[in-house]
């Protein structure tokens, strides 16, 4: 039995904890996330746009996604889809380097949790001071 080969190129992406992967391929625009359409994965507009963007810069819409994404929450696996999308577009065709980067959707955030500390409730709060 002969395997089908498929233009698909895969890239992955991160963002303060999660992780996501991207699979692009010829199609008809359909975007699966974790089994999900992407109205079910993220209900609010905003959300979508923000996933979407790097296609919307770069003029693609007749792409099927497949994304994979764990860890984080929905902020987190927002970025790490945008990042993961972009990476698979440029690996596609090396011209829409310039555009992304320029959007600055191929830069890993590094922002992430600041570690909590000892003696303190939270990373940087402190409890309340009482002189006497």
């Amino acid at each position: 039995m002969k395997k089908k080969t498929t233009n698909t190129s895969l890239a992955a992406g991160r963002r303060k904890t999660a992780v996501a992967r991207a699979y692009l391929r010829e199609g008809k625009g359909q975007i699966k996330i974790n089994g999900k359409s992407l109205n079910d994965y993220f209900p609010v507009e905003l959300q979508r746009q923000t996933v979407l963007s790097p296609l919307k810069l770069c003029e693609v819409e007749n792409r099927d996604i497949v994304i994979n994404v764990k860890g984080g929450g929905p902020q987190g696996q927002m970025g790490a889809i945008r990042h993961a999308i972009s990476r698979a577009l440029v690996s596609e065709q090396e011209e829409r380097r310039s555009i992304l980067k320029e959007a600055g959707f191929l830069t890993r955030d590094p922002r992430r949790k600041e570690r909590k500390k000892p003696g303190k409730p939270k990373a940087r709060k402190s409890f309340q001071f009482s002189k006497r």
